[in-house]
């Protein structure tokens, strides 16, 4: 049916015409409306049936969808006469759907829909009459029409389940108006701030679930992983995988589903399954927080699984890194688990896909097996004890390194033919030593190892929704149970490279020294930059769960770890480029010792001493001899207030090198605070200071996408920033000096910072984190 005909049938149904055009533009939706559209058969439609009809369709799930004449004719027949028993019936029916081809009870169906059970008006209004007097009378004459009867109408339906809701609104307007008669002024008036009932004092749950109502916003994204994972999240409950779309129903699901729930005891159980050839980067955070933060959320556990198939990549360094890393962010493994484990029971279920007909050994190189449309394999069709006799050959070393493989008969959704189940590979695993030379792929390991750990919600990147058929076709080929895999966005970051290939190519270029150093986005770089690990969890939630991909700019990133380091890095006085001050009026006998908050926002939080003398340093940007127009801090003409010392500095002499007219120092005259004019800028300074080592990082690359080769012709090491890293040599007030590795500061007015690990005894080492947020006010 051509698109202007099915949009005039769907008006008929009694959409408008945007709707029904909207509607078009749904696949799924319109299919189902046509198949409607079949059933009805031209007949004439009572007032609303139409808009139940598009409301069962709209809701109708692809795996139950064979049902769906029979949800028609019960509408057509006014069985099912508003949307509570529309729905009513399509969750029965997907109840069902565990079981293959499954008939429907229909005196079980009608039961669970009310179908035939009458509420009469009377029956509503006694109820309606009942519930303003015991429970809302008070409340009612107290607010009046400002009241929210919203609240009436869901108490009601409690009790009468399948009362017409317009019924249930029309009585209780009825019993309001003759309870509180006609409104007054007063009530047309929107209600004042101070007849907004005060709430009752919330216990620690109330609150929690008030404060997600508020932050509920349109967006995809939540302040916090918990948030996320509460309001944002919607899967499936652990044993009704059949609910969810794509999953395929077997004669054996029902029986898997119900050992399943028996070995969970109903619990969600999800993984995190690295592959461990590299560090992790921040788009693994994403993938640790929603694994582990979903399981968290439902009372579940998660898995760390190594994916460790691939021998001749993997390295100790990054099991050790990986785990490392997870623990940072927060979380603690149920169980750490390898796919190694498995080896022996995935190599007897390869066997037993032989013995089904539904694999083969293979000996096409991998070369032309390359690309989407490779010629077919002239081994598909081998005799099955052939296959099996080449596959034990593989397992004994007989068979040469790429000469074999064995593959799945199956298409993946994106054409390609027959996967690669195992390769041959001669090179010693880091568990299992050389007791293997068949190593399972991703693909085929994947699937069989969350089978095993009984998982419940097999989370991954959009990337492996191509591989979706072949994980349910491998479960149910080899009847054991299958979990549900749900895909979402990956988290791309601009202006980097995540790359584990080319990350390890600007190490061996010495472009950058090694994964963590500070420019990158690994998860190591970033501990190392100072990036607080609840700053990268706040991030990946806003950046929400969806299936589409993300890319975003480092500036994102920077905020959430801005606004972790506000309330949390103490604050310390730091000049990067000293510029020697003389007061020569000091006012004081000795040296001054000078209580100073930590956080001058909350000085409650805690304070440190810092020495006040007669020679002090201040940056060399906060004096000019030669202002701009606007210029707010020393000058020849200004003064110049110093934080927390209470003293105001005057110019009274400039002395510079005489060959090269550099500044060298400045004599300055001094006033107290109290007595002098109040400068237009008070400026950090330090006195006795401690030497730092302060690296002030930049972007590595200088383009948005260093990968792409229209942006960046030259490939991605021809886009990078030279100025990426300046070190400077900074003098710090002595309360720093006892700062350990990967503690966190603030130095006021220029920046957060973190130690780095490099830091010695006597040489601390600082990198800076985030700069301030900017202020165009201060000059």
């Amino acid at each position: 049916m051509a698109g202007e005909d099915l949009i005039a049938k769907f008006q008929e149904l009694g959409m408008s015409e945007q709707k029904a055009k909207e509607t078009l533009k749904n696949a799924n939706v319109t299919k189902n409306l046509q198949l409607a559209l079949d059933e009805i058969k031209g007949a004439a439609l009572a007032d609303g049936v139409g808009m139940l009809i598009y409301h069962m369709a709209s809701k109708l799930k692809p795996q139950v969808a064979e049902h769906l004449p029979l949800l028609v004719r019960y509408i057509l027949e006014r069985k099912l006469d508003n949307t509570q028993r529309v729905d009513a019936a399509l969750d029965y029916i997907l109840k069902s759907g565990q079981k293959l081809k499954a008939s429907i009870n229909v005196e079980e169906l009608e039961k669970e829909c009310g179908v035939g059970v009458v509420v009469t008006p009377e029956e509503i209004e006694r109820h309606v009459q009942a519930k303003i007097k015991g429970s809302y009378k008070e409340a009612l004459l107290e607010q009046r029409y400002h009241f929210n009867a919203f609240k009436i109408l869901q108490d009601v339906r409690q009790e009468l389940k399948w009362a017409d809701a317009k019924s249930v609104k029309a009585a209780i307007d009825v019993e309001i108006f003759d309870l509180l008669g006609p409104k007054t002024e007063e009530d047309l008036k929107p209600p004042s701030k101070a007849n907004v009932p005060k709430p009752k004092p919330e216990t620690k749950a109330s609150s929690v679930a008030v404060a997600a109502v508020k932050e509920e916003t349109p967006s995809d994204g939540a302040s916090s992983i918990a948030e996320l994972m509460r309001t944002k999240v919607h899967f499936h409950k652990p044993g009704e995988n059949y609910k969810t779309d794509g999953y395929v129903v077997t004669q054996n699901t029902e029986r898997l589903l119900k050992e399943h729930l028996q070995k969970t005891g109903g619990q969600v159980h999800t993984r995190f399954p690295p592959e461990p050839n590299g560090i992790l980067h921040v788009g693994h955070a994403k993938a640790i927080n929603i694994n582990f933060g979903y399981a968290a959320a439902q009372n579940g556990v998660c898995y760390l699984r190594y994916d460790d198939t691939n021998p001749e990549k993997e390295e100790e360094k990054f099991f050790v890194a990986i785990k490392e890393m997870v623990e940072w962010l927060g979380y603690k493994p149920y169980k750490i688990t390898y796919s190694s484990d498995n080896f022996q029971q995935l190599y007897e279920w390869a066997v037993v896909l032989i013995r089904e007909g539904l694999a083969y050994v293979c000996h096409q190189k991998a070369e032309e097996l390359k690309g989407f449309n490779p010629p077919p394999s002239p081994w598909r069709e081998r005799p099955i004890e052939e296959s099996l006799q080449l596959f034990e050959d593989m397992k004994r070393g007989k068979i040469d390194e790429g000469a074999a493989t064995l593959r799945l008969k199956l298409t993946l959704e994106e054409g390609k033919v027959d996967p690669v189940a195992y390769r041959i590979k001669f090179i010693p695993h880091h568990r299992t030593k050389s007791a293997w030379c068949i190593y399972p792929t991703y693909d085929y390991t994947h699937c069989l190892c969350d089978s095993i750990e009984q998982i419940t919600h097999s989370l991954c990147t959009k990337e492996f929704q191509s591989r979706r058929s072949s994980y349910y076709w491998l479960c149910n080929a080899l009847n054991i149970y299958c979990p549900v895999q749900w895909e979402y966005g990956r988290l791309n970051m601009n202006y980097a490279l995540v790359s584990k290939r080319k990350i390890a190519k600007l190490i061996t270029e010495r472009i950058v020294h090694d994964w963590d150093d500070p420019r990158l986005f690994t998860l190591t770089a970033l501990r190392r930059r100072g990036f607080p690990p609840e700053a990268i969890n706040n991030f990946c939630a806003q950046m929400g769960v969806t299936g589409a991909q993300i890319a975003v700019d480092p500036a994102m990133l920077e905020a959430a770890v801005r606004d972790v380091l506000n309330v949390t890095a103490p604050r310390r006085l730091v000049v990067l480029e000293p510029l020697k001050v003389t007061i020569s009026n000091f006012p004081y006998a000795a040296p001054l010792a000078l209580d100073v908050p930590d956080f001058p926002q909350n000085p409650q939080q805690g304070n440190h001493k810092i020495v006040l003398d007669k020679t002090i340093y201040i940056e060399r940007s906060d004096f000019s001899q030669n202002p701009d127009k606007g210029y707010r801090r020393l000058t020849p003409k200004q003064s110049l207030g110093l934080r927390h010392a209470g003293l105001v500095i005057s110019l009274e002499k400039v002395i510079q090198d005489p060959a090269t007219g550099e500044i060298l120092e400045l004599i300055c005259t001094s006033q107290l605070a109290e007595q002098a004019e109040k400068p237009k800028a008070f400026v950090q300074w330090v006195s006795q200071p401690v030497k730092l080592e302060v690296r002030l990082y930049e972007q590595l690359f200088k383009h948005k996408n260093p990968e792409d080769p229209n942006e960046v012709p030259g490939g991605f090491l021809s886009d990078i920033n030279e100025q990426s890293v300046s070190i400077v040599q900074a003098y710090a007030d002595q309360a720093i000096s006892k700062a350990k590795v990967y503690d966190k500061f603030q130095f006021e007015r220029i920046g957060f910072f973190s130690v780095d690990p490099d830091s010695k005894e006597q040489q601390l080492v600082f990198n800076r984190t985030v700069g301030l947020k900017e202020d165009s006010g201060k000059k």
